[in-house]
Formats: structure tokens, sequence, C-alpha cells
């Protein structure tokens, strides 16, 4: 199934949860709808589902009006962070109770339902669980029942909200690839909400970053990680060291910095910010650097790194701990960039940008972290 969404918006009184919502969705992909509470992805599965209403835009589903259509006439199939399932009944009955409540015209016969359920549970690995109750399995096994009671309408949409939120760390990471083998081998057309970097990328064809009620940026895993297109996205993704620096002839410059790793910009001369990760930063020692070794932690295989200037200022980098033994507190060192991403006024490098201003003097390197915390 085919999903258009067009200039879809949504207010709660003076708050705007969804700011024109555009997105396509191919049928048989899986879209992550990735980013931080409030971001309106919850709002947006929602309208999808028919659980709640846009003010403006449209919602087609190939080429039907789904806003024209209650939420029972979508075959959308919702699975929910905690479960919801029913606890007074077995898992076959929690399976099949989607089959039961259709229209008796559009219901199945009794002895295809159980078909239907028999077939699910084997696909699913959870026929050995048919007579227990909810109360009776863990979270991974109740995640499967949920999934396999939204699958079993055959929906044209299949929809999940924090679908590991309630799990464990290891049990979350073994669902997620077997998730992925299950909706590629369904084919189903899949959207799923989640705060987690690590999972959307894992699971997701394509991601959907979300901010503010607004989409940032969609592309594939790697193009996002790689590029991401607004300040937002960067760090959201942890590019969270920013660097006021200068372009000159589409290189990145500043005192004490080595940034030959970057690729050139198409961007005019001027001040910009360099966006990096901590562990895109290596400091090297240099008797007349700009900057000093403040403090050094032990992760086992990483050094965390703080590095100040005189200023006070301070940021911290990530180093593999065999790579940094040479490094010891009040050492003087530059630092050496090898991946991030250059914006100007909100503007990622790639755009042209206004006329340089007339001063094009280095600027001094200056660190800040994206939390806003103190630096001292």
């Amino acid at each position: 199934m085919t999903i258009e969404i067009a200039d879809l918006t949504r207010r709660f009184d003076r708050t705007e949860v969804l700011r024109g919502i555009n997105l396509a969705i191919a049928e048989g992909e899986l879209v992550a709808l990735l980013g931080p509470s409030g971001s309106g992805k919850t709002t947006l599965l929602k309208i999808i589902a028919g659980l709640d209403w846009p003010d403006t835009g449209s919602l087609t589903v190939n080429g039907q009006d789904w806003l024209a259509k209650r939420a029972q006439d979508r075959r959308a199939g919702f699975v929910f962070q905690h479960y919801a399932l029913f606890p007074h009944m077995k898992v076959r009955d929690n399976i099949a109770f989607g089959l039961t409540v259709l229209p008796r015209r559009d219901r199945p016969s009794a002895a295809a339902i159980r078909a239907r359920v028999d077939e699910l549970m084997r696909f699913l690995q959870i026929s050995a669980l048919a007579d227990r109750f909810p109360a009776e399995l863990s979270g991974g096994q109740r995640q499967r029942v949920a999934l396999g009671r939204a699958m079993a309408i055959s929906p044209a949409v299949l929809l999940l909200d924090e679908p590991f939120g309630a799990l464990d760390a290891l049990v979350r990471r073994d669902l997620r690839r077997w998730l992925r083998d299950v909706l590629e081998t369904s084919k189903t057309t899949s959207i799923f909400v989640t705060h987690d970097q690590e999972e959307a990328f894992e699971l997701a064809d394509r991601v959907v970053i979300m901010g503010a009620g607004r989409i940032e940026q969609i592309g594939r895993p790697d193009e996002i990680y790689d590029h991401p297109a607004t300040p937002f996205v960067a760090r959201f993704l942890g590019l969270s060291v920013e660097l006021p620096v200068r372009l000159r002839a589409g290189r990145v410059e500043a005192p004490g910095l080595d940034a030959t790793a970057l690729p050139r910009r198409a961007m005019a001369d001027g001040p910009a910010m360099l966006f990096a990760r901590p562990a895109d930063l290596a400091p090297v020692p240099a008797q007349d650097g700009p900057l000093r070794v403040a403090a050094i932690s032990s992760t086992g295989a990483l050094l965390h790194v703080q590095l100040t200037d005189d200023g006070g200022l301070a940021v911290e980098t990530e180093v593999p701990r065999r790579r940094g033994l040479h490094l010891s507190l009040g050492q003087r060192v530059t630092l050496r960039v090898e991946a991030g991403q250059v914006f100007r006024d909100g503007a990622p490098a790639e755009t042209p940008a206004e006329t340089p201003a007339a001063d094009s003097r280095p600027v001094p390197l200056r660190y800040e972290h994206s939390s806003k915390e103190s630096l001292r």
C-alpha cells in the first residue's frame, strides 16, 4: 500500500503539534519516525490509524482518502508500546480478536480464523504459547502476540508506536532483527515511531527525522548519519561538539584545528559552525597547541579526553584507549577533525551563502556543547 501525506497540520489549543507534514511511503517500505518527545511522531501515527484527526491536509492510501474513513474501516494494524493485550484471553484468542469483531459480511468462518491464527503463530514462532494468558508471558513474547494480533486482519498498513520501549536492551536487540525479517517476508507497508536512533537505523528502509512538529530530514540511515541536513538533526544524531570556524575557498579553518580530512564546501567565504561527534575529533600533541588536556577517563575500550583552551572553554573527545596512551594531563595539543558537518545561518554548507563580510580574519577556536551544559 502506498501512502501520501500532504500539508498535514494538527493543533492542540495554541500548540502546533504538526506543522505542514509532507511524506510519501512506497508499498512494502518500512519507515521510521525518529525524534525527541514532543516532536509530533505519535500524533502523526494516530492520524494515520484514525485515532486522531488533522486540522488541515490530506492522507491517501492507494489513492483512497483515508480521512473520510473511520478507524475500523482503514484496516490499519496498530502495535502499542505496552502491548494492550486482553488479560482474560489466551494468546490464540488475542490474535484472533480483530477477525472476530469484523462486520458479519467481512468476517471469516470460525475454521478460517483458526487457520489464520495457527499460521501467524507459526510465522511468529509462538505456537507453543497458544494456550497461555498474557500474564504468563515475557515482555518479548507479549510483543510478538501484539504483532500477531495486528497482522491477523492483513492490514493495509502496520503501525508500531515505540514497539520495544518496554523491553530491556538485550531483548530489544534480538526482537529488532526478528521484526525486520518478519516485515521483509510479509512485505507489509510499515511505519514505526521511536526516539532510539540505533533502533531506527537498524530497522528502517528510510528514516524521517521530526522536530517540533516538522520533518527535518528524510533519507536512508547512512545518508542521514553522514550528512545531517540541519543543526537540529546534527545535534539529535550526536554531533554534540560545535566549533565556530571560518570557510576560505571551501576549506574549514580555525587556529589549532586540522580540518584537511573534510571535503571542500560549496559555500562562500565567511564564518560558519562545524558540528562533529566526539569520536571524530583526535587530539594531536603539539608544543604550541592552543589546547591542553584537562582530564582523561577510561571506559576500557575508549578514553574520554577533555580539552580546554586558555579561556576555560572545553570539549570532550573520544579516543580508542590504545591510541591515546601518549596523552597526559596538561599536555598541549591541536585538534584533528576526521568528519563533521558545516552549517551557516542554519543552512547546510552546500547551500550558497550570502556575500562574506569584509573582515576575513580567522576566528578564535571556541567549543560549545549542544546540551548547553557549562564547560568550565
